[in-house]
């Protein structure tokens, strides 16, 4: 008995450590979707200093049309992952009634 309440215990703890680290990289990928679309507009805004193009005005347009395409791909993928993170949290007390129980 003693035996089945320690693995229980141990399974919830696993658990919630799984999550955190699900958390913890839905928060790193929408960093670098983040980082990504930064680097795009400081492309877009130093473009006309760096080089003489002709139409270099579309070439940024471009750029900045591609940033916050990324940027709002980013922010629409963490929010759909947060939320099925935490919809997932809840099975974690299947686990807590019947620890609880014994």
């Amino acid at each position: 008995m003693e035996q089945k309440k320690t693995a229980n215990k141990d399974l919830i703890l696993r658990e919630k450590l799984a999550l955190q680290r699900t958390v913890l990289a839905n928060q790193s990928t929408f960093l670098a979707f983040l980082r990504t679309s930064m680097y795009f507009l400081i492309a877009g805004l130093s473009l006309r200093n760096l080089l003489k193009i002709e139409n270099s005005l579309l070439i940024e347009i471009a750029l900045f049309i591609t940033s916050f395409v990324i940027f709002v791909f980013g922010t629409v993928n963490y929010f759909k992952h947060k939320k099925s993170i935490l919809e997932n949290k809840k099975h974690i007390g299947d686990y807590q009634l019947e620890y609880y129980k014994l």
